[in-house]
């Protein structure tokens, strides 16, 4: 396929290079910035763009990978004059409307992924969510993800905006829970390696192990002496321990509601 990337950012760089490695063209790569554009199309033999009016107009498929703010701005400025081809974005929150009455052929290409430039992904293992408003161009979405992936669904956008929430929970806030660590640690010099194995085995046991059976802690059993002595640690920093108070409350409550399921 004969591909045009609009965004140059950590998800378009992985996805362009892994579907440059299976055979398609990447003719072109926009960005906003000259860096941006040049560093990525250098990788997939394209052309830098940093100009809107430049992209061509018979490309097979237009990939929007940029900020949900100038999504819609920059469908308005592609759309009209390229109706050949077939528009896709990259987000997991934005619905499949947004192309609704700017272009004739659209869809969405979602790679779950926590991504970043510097480490490259493997494909193969990572969900692919899709949806166009044709049966022709889904099934042609399917066949360009499966080509990356052995895990493309169908899903409609409602549900992946509820998906996109989800990965939210598992990733950023987990990730931000990493910062509050180091935090933490760093007050009295103690490297954040220290956690990783404890990292490792926890997000290792949720591959056999429901997240609420493997949930263990103070929080649990709610131990007031424990949890009492580490939020007077805290007194020091109110966000955090702010943040402490409500992730207890929260452990606490799945774990009563489990409780009583099991006794039932």
């Amino acid at each position: 396929m004969k591909i045009v990337f609009i965004g140059a950012g950590n998800l378009a760089t992985n996805l362009a290079k892994a579907l440059f490695k299976a055979g398609n063209d990447i003719i072109q790569v926009y960005s906003r910035t000259e860096t941006s554009a040049r560093m990525l199309a250098e990788k997939v033999d394209a052309e830098a763009l940093t100009d809107v009016d430049r992209i061509v107009d018979k490309a097979d498929l237009y990939v929007l990978s940029v900020k949900d703010s100038v999504l819609a701005e920059l469908i308005e400025k592609l759309g009209a004059a390229r109706k050949s081809g077939l528009f896709v974005h990259t987000a997991g929150s934005i619905s499949v409307d947004v192309f609704n009455g700017k272009t004739e052929r659209y869809g969405v290409l979602y790679p779950m992924q926590s991504f970043s430039k510097q480490k490259e992904v493997d494909f193969k293992h990572i969900p692919f969510f899709i949806e166009a408003n044709n049966d022709e161009d889904c099934n042609m979405l399917h066949a360009l993800a499966s080509s990356l992936s052995d895990r493309v669904y169908d899903l409609g956008s409602e549900a992946r905006k509820h998906l996109h929430l989800a990965a939210v929970f598992a990733c950023n806030f987990a990730n931000h829970c990493y910062e509050l660590s180091a935090e933490v640690l760093d007050k009295y010099n103690i490297p954040f390696s220290v956690m990783l194995q404890l990292i490792d085995e926890t997000s290792s046991k949720v591959h056999t192990v429901s997240p609420i059976d493997a949930q263990t802690g103070p929080a649990v059993r709610y131990d007031e002496n424990v949890i009492g002595m580490q939020r007077e640690l805290l007194a020091g920093n109110p966000r955090m321990q702010k943040i402490y108070d409500m992730m207890s409350s929260s452990i606490h409550e799945v774990a009563k509601k489990k409780e009583n399921k099991e006794k039932k």
